[in-house]
């Protein structure tokens, strides 16, 4: 059997992967692009204004956003907005994972804890949203794609705080280093919440007739979860402790506020004339929506934890190739790396790893989510090709004389889907400088599954 210095000395034999430092041509093209876009817009904006605006972007973008906030309620998405979130989104994907890659942040399952924190935060301010507790003036924040790129001004910011307190501290070993680092993040992540919480949150209670109890008891959850949070990661790097701390925090302050919505609902600015209040709350589609996909991934994480254990001994990240080397040279010696422990442990330990469980958890999430709101909540789809196979589910429902709509092809297909990315995960091989790729990947995955799962499930139990 070989070991592992006669693989690297095989390995060693073939021309090295890219350096972390240098951009590959997809990379460059992409960015090269974008760049080009956003220059194109502006000066279209500028130069060209009623070609731009009011024929393009207004009626595809800015106008489905006016009618989501206000009072008319959702607005559908089209093929052409669709479109374009699409491809900002994928092509935002490589050209941050490069500037993140440059600038050597983590890309390790650490992170990714923090950065789902933050995806479950988007779904519970846009339930908030939904249930119109926020005023017409700020409401348009917490609509999509605004809100995600809302939040990502804070999480930029949050984390370029967290960063600037751990570059002067994370090298300094001992209770002297943690001391310097709570002392100063902590209240820094504090008045950011505070801020927050002032920005968003306070404006709304002048605009509802409605208690304070559970908004408080939110706050105080929330302030003392983000201090537990940071006490609990000391062996983290100090800006995965700030991005998930302050998520976490946020995460209980808009939870404080939902529980609000439940104790005492206030009536809904879409339905003003009818003065019809959230309807009673249900928290059986959260035994579904939220329970099956749980089990699920627990599973799943019992089948893998064992592999990744023994992985994380050997110093090695599943599915991550060692410094270096090209996924053109493992292949190459696809019998020689057979014996490697990445190639032995990493199917299994990729189960386990908060990449695969939270894509898995987010996709069926959204699923079951979906089914029930529209089987049986008479909730309706929004994006025309979800839309286009629950149609389809709902022709197959009528022609064997089931009382359902098809929303139920729709879970299926979820299922099929979260099951072939998550074969694909645990069988592919990156190399060490797509780290930061795969990460994005996974967000990327998540905010169009698990965000929308979570705001389906808070609509459905809180009846908004």
């Amino acid at each position: 059997m070989a070991t592992l210095e006669s693989i690297d000395e095989v390995l060693a034999t073939h021309q090295p992967a890219l350096p972390s430092t240098r951009l590959s041509m997809v990379e460059q093209t992409l960015t090269r692009l974008l760049l080009v876009l956003v220059i194109g817009v502006t000066l279209g904006l500028v130069l060209m204004p009623e070609t731009v605006w009011d024929d393009g972007l207004r009626p595809i973008i800015w106008e489905p956003i006016q009618q989501d906030a206000g009072a008319q309620g959702d607005a559908g998405y089209s093929y052409q907005n669709t479109a374009i979130y699409t491809f900002g989104l994928l092509a935002s994907v490589v050209v941050f994972q490069a500037l993140f890659r440059t600038l050597q942040l983590p890309a390790d399952d650490k992170m990714m804890i923090a950065l789902i924190a933050w995806v479950c935060l988007a779904p519970i301010f846009r339930v908030l949203e939904d249930g119109d507790f926020f005023p017409s003036s700020i409401d348009w924040l917490l609509i999509s794609p605004i809100i995600h790129l809302h939040l990502a001004a804070w999480l930029i910011g949050i984390g370029f705080i967290s960063h600037l307190i751990g570059k002067e501290w994370d090298s300094v070993e001992g209770d002297i280093g943690e001391l310097n680092i709570r002392i100063r993040l902590v209240p820094l992540l504090c008045l950011a919440l505070l801020f927050m919480w002032a920005l968003l949150f306070r404006p709304g209670y002048s605009e509802h007739d409605m208690g304070l109890i559970w908004v408080v008891v939110g706050l105080g959850i929330g302030f003392a979860s983000l201090i537990f949070a940071v006490h609990a990661t000391r062996d983290w790097p100090t800006i995965t402790r700030g991005l998930l701390a302050f998520a976490v925090g946020a995460c209980f302050v808009g939870l404080g506020h939902w529980a609000q919505l439940a104790a005492t609902p206030w009536v809904q600015e879409s339905v003003q004339e009818s003065g019809r209040l959230p309807n009673e709350v249900v928290l059986w589609p959260a035994l579904i929506v939220l329970g099956i996909p749980g089990i699920v991934c627990a599973v799943l994480y019992r089948i893998g934890k064992d592999d990744a254990r023994q992985l994380k001994l050997t110093g090695f990240e599943a599915g991550v190739l060692p410094e270096g080397i090209s996924i053109k040279s493992w292949e190459a010696e696809e019998k020689t790396v057979a014996n490697h422990p990445i190639e032995q442990l990493s199917n299994k330990a990729l189960l386990a790893s908060p990449l695969v469980l939270a894509m898995v958890f987010g996709q069926l999430c959204d699923g079951f989510a979906t089914m029930v709101g529209i089987d049986y909540f008479n909730y309706s789809e929004k994006h025309p090709l979800s839309d286009a196979v629950i149609q389809y589910g709902g022709s197959i429902s009528d022609s064997i004389g089931w009382d359902v709509e098809g929303a139920w092809l729709f879970a299926i297909v979820k299922a099929i889907l979260v099951g072939t990315i998550a074969y694909i995960f645990v069988e592919m091989r990156v190399e060490n400088r797509q780290k930061h790729l795969r990460l994005l990947i996974v967000l990327a995955v998540l905010i169009v599954g698990l965000a929308p799962g979570i705001r389906d499930i808070g609509r459905l139990m809180l009846g908004v």
